[in-house]
């Protein structure tokens, strides 16, 4: 397994398509309520992304996947397909956007709530998205994948919580999806050692009960086996000479920066 190295022309490059998948995220915020489809959802980001960003929806006939966006309810892991099935109060949502700008991808998720979420839901988001930012801490040249998949799993399960297996984060650049994996699980000082301009996304799926998982027969959905609700947040990361830098940062975000 190994990774593309960066060069400075393609890292400005991979910045403008994370600013833009990032921009994305919040544009759809305030349409996040009860009684819209995600299907509509998909629409008001495609035309943003097409129209105003002048990019490409990186999951639209990726695979043959039939929409622009995905977008991942309550027991819905990862990979879910709009559809015109109506949000509801204390709904999560997963949303999961890729562009491409100029050649280059762009990858970003955070979770979203209809209403008031229950305690439970509430927590679960909650420690996901910190698990996400202390995987995202680990990166630094020298550190090993490894690292950053023991650090994520170590919190996550301290919280009674479960990480998915199956499905981990990826480089990323010309191609959607290119080498290494990024897993939310493993052993510290093993895997491959990360490198100056390195790019890839850590993306941890976190179930509130069992780490098991399937996919339903449309090819691309996949659920908690045991029903239980599933949360993931996602970044685009580069690897700089000294940590890091969060290619697909939003403006609520700017105060974890250290």
């Amino acid at each position: 397994m190994s990774a593309t190295i960066k060069t400075a022309d393609e890292i400005e490059k991979m910045r403008i398509a994370g600013r833009l998948a990032a921009e994305v995220l919040e544009i759809i915020e305030p349409h996040v309520v009860a009684g819209i489809t995600t299907l509509e959802l998909d629409r008001i980001c495609h035309d943003h992304i097409v129209n105003v960003q002048k990019a490409i929806p990186a999951p639209l006939n990726y695979r043959g996947f039939p929409k622009s966006i995905c977008t991942s309810v309550n027991q819905v892991v990862c990979h879910g397909i709009p559809t015109e099935k109506s949000l509801k109060k204390g709904d999560i949502v997963n949303i999961d956007i890729t562009v491409i700008k100029d050649g280059y991808h762009g990858d970003t998720s955070k979770m979203f709530v209809v209403g008031q979420p229950s305690i439970l839901a509430n927590r679960l988001m909650d420690v996901t998205q910190k698990a996400l930012w202390i995987g995202i801490e680990q990166v630094k040249p020298g550190c090993r994948l490894g690292d950053i998949g023991h650090a994520i799993q170590t919190f996550v399960e301290a919280h009674h919580y479960s990480v998915v297996r199956e499905y981990c984060g990826h480089g990323i650049g010309r191609e959607f999806h290119e080498d290494p994996q990024i897993l939310h699980y493993g052993t510290p000082g093993t895997g491959l050692v990360l490198q100056p301009g390195m790019c890839f996304t850590i993306e941890p799926m976190v179930n509130a009960g069992k780490q098991q998982v399937k996919l339903k027969p449309d090819g691309w959905t996949v659920v908690t086996k045991d029903r239980s609700l599933s949360a993931q947040y996602e970044h685009t990361l580069l690897v700089t000479d000294d940590a890091y830098e969060v290619l697909t940062l939003r403006k609520e975000e700017t105060h974890l920066i250290s």
